[in-house]
Formats: C-alpha cells, sequence, structure tokens
C-alpha cells in the first residue's frame, strides 16, 4: 500500500479487514488485463451485516450512507487481498455500481450511494474519482441495506 493511501486510512480512522469470503459461487474478484472487478460488497462489519432492511421503510438516509460507508471499506479490503497489499497500484476507480434496498418510494439511493463515493475519493484521492449508478431494489442479499460493486483500472 501507497505511504500516501495507509496515510488517509489512518487519518480517517479507518483499518481495512479481512477480505470477506464469498458467500455463493462466486469469486471475490476477477483481474482481467488492467482490470480489477470486485464483486458486491455488503456492509459487513465484524463478520456480520451491519446495516439491513429498507431505506425508506426501516432504515434512514443517514444509516444507508454508513452501510454503503462499509461497502466501500470492504471493496478497498478485497483490492489489497487482490493488489498483493498495494492499494498504490490503483490507477483509477473506473466506476461503482451501487444497489439499496428501497421501499416502493424511496427515491434517494444516490444520497445513500455518496456514503462510497465520498469514502473512497478521500482515500484513493484522484484515483478515486469514478462513474456510478445508484440503483433501487426490492431486495439484497441476507438483508443487507446495500451492496456496491465496483471497477477499477490497475498498474502492472
Amino acid at each position: 500500500m501507497s505511504d500516501e493511501i495507509a496515510a488517509r486510512l489512518i487519518e480517517m480512522g479507518i483499518t481495512l479487514p479481512e477480505a470477506a469470503a464469498p458467500a455463493a459461487n462466486y469469486v471475490p474478484y476477477v483481474i482481467s488485463g488492467n482490470l480489477l472487478y470486485i464483486s458486491g460488497q455488503l456492509p459487513l462489519e465484524g463478520g456480520k451485516i451491519a446495516v439491513s432492511g429498507h431505506l425508506g421503510k426501516t432504515v434512514d438516509v443517514a444509516t444507508g450512507q454508513r452501510g454503503a460507508e462499509l461497502c466501500a471499506i470492504n471493496i478497498l479490503a478485497q483490492a489489497k487481498a487482490a493488489l498483493g497489499g498495494n492499494l498504490g497500484r490503483i490507477r483509477r476507480v473506473i466506476k461503482l455500481n451501487g444497489f439499496v434496498a428501497s421501499a416502493p418510494d424511496f427515491v434517494e439511493q444516490h444520497l445513500v450511494i455518496n456514503g462510497a463515493s465520498n469514502l473512497i475519493a478521500g482515500v484513493l484521492g484522484e484515483a478515486g474519482k469514478h462513474a456510478r449508478a445508484a440503483v433501487g431494489m426490492a431486495a439484497l442479499p441476507l438483508n443487507a441495506a446495500v451492496e456496491i460493486d465496483a471497477i477499477m483500472e490497475i498498474a502492472e
């Protein structure tokens, strides 16, 4: 990991967990050429879903944003595992796809996913600025409130 990224993590009070094992029949990440694809990450903390339920029903926006931050932390943990511990190899986060378990009338998915976007940009600086989708879903695995996947450009 680059010293600059490590310093930002410390400054933000973030300790990256061990990368979570897949919960089904898939791999946590794939490297193809200079692209790193990270499978959807849930808001896990201490190995358990920390934010569950539906935005606009049982979860408020601030709690959803915290869930998105946890997804982003888990994305960085997967990237660290994929890149042999060196997050400095990330040239650019190309895109985050954010999925928000939403009540039918909830329309602030973009605000929820800002939790992840802000964290990724805060940790990675310019390389963390990305394109994004924020989509409402009827339900997510394990009753998670948020799930986010990522595509990154990496250095060899």
